[in-house]
């Protein structure tokens, strides 16, 4: 949305493995459209970026209504909201084909959101502090309960990830502050660690009590990764809104010529 990168790549990256990705609602379309017409069309209607939600339920992590859209994008678990226009998506994901060739395609619906700072997203630096905090009592709570080296399946997620990490795998898109790599890539491992713990059956942890001593561990965690993970994806939009639109990253420089990361001039919206 920002101009990084050509539409069709930005396509090819939303869409990923998928089969087909649709935009339905957008204003002056009478149905579903495209999402190469759909990126150009909210372009026209102002948008030079997107803001990712990850509600839960009692957590509307980085909404900011009304009820209505914040219902369907818990329902989704996810959404995203337009910077530049008063404007959300939240995605419906359906299976299509027949048993041996299922595919997945995405409807992504846009509706009214109200313009105002978004639910309990921290800053980048914020979001680091805690989810090292967080990883550090969490570790020690399932190491007493023998669910942090729950086994090889533990470890071939960890290694799994590693992998693709070595690869270069690029999880954000060009135009991020290296800070906000580093954080989603940290809230990214700590989310992984957190699936094996939930999936592996109960680990070590035999008792009753010891299982919802597990889970009282792994709640905050969670809550603290999702927090890292958005406040990652937003940093893009929360530098514009601080005032330094024009990001052409060189040298680890924004295209105001400050380093990435350092406070920048500008109205003090959405600051938290």
């Amino acid at each position: 949305m920002a101009g990084f990168v050509s539409p069709d790549d930005a396509v090819l990256a939303i869409v990923g493995e998928d089969a087909v990705h649709r935009v339905e609602g957008l204003p002056g379309e009478s149905g579903p459209v495209g999402l190469t017409l759909a990126l150009g069309r909210m372009r026209a209607l102002g948008v030079t970026g997107l803001r990712v939600a990850l509600p839960a339920p009692g957590h509307p992590l980085g909404l900011s209504g009304p009820p209505e859209f914040n219902a369907r994008a818990l329902d989704a678990e996810e959404a995203a909201i337009c910077f530049g226009a008063a404007l959300g998506l939240v995605p419906e994901v359906y299976e299509a084909g027949p048993d041996g060739d299922v595919h997945v395609e995405v409807v992504w619906h846009c509706l009214a959101v109200r313009e105002a700072p978004p639910a309990d997203v921290p800053s980048l630096g914020e979001a680091e502090r805690e989810l090292a905090e967080a990883l550090r009592e969490a570790t020690e709570v399932l190491s007493r309960l023998d669910v942090a080296g729950s086994g090889p399946v533990a470890e071939a997620a960890v290694d799994a990830y590693r992998a693709r990490a070595e690869r270069g795998r690029e999880v954000l898109a060009p135009g991020y502050p290296p800070r906000a790599v580093r954080v989603l890539e940290l809230a990214q491992r700590v989310g992984l660690l957190i699936s094996v713990a939930y999936e592996n059956g109960h680990g070590g942890a035999v008792s009753a009590s010891e299982i919802a001593a597990r889970s009282l561990a792994l709640r905050p965690v969670e809550r603290t990764a999702r927090r890292a993970q958005v406040a990652a994806y937003n940093a893009f939009v929360e530098e514009r809104e601080r005032g330094c639109g024009d990001r052409r990253p060189s040298g680890g420089r924004c295209g105001c010529g400050r380093p990435w990361g350092l406070p920048h001039p500008g109205p003090a919206i959405g600051l938290r």
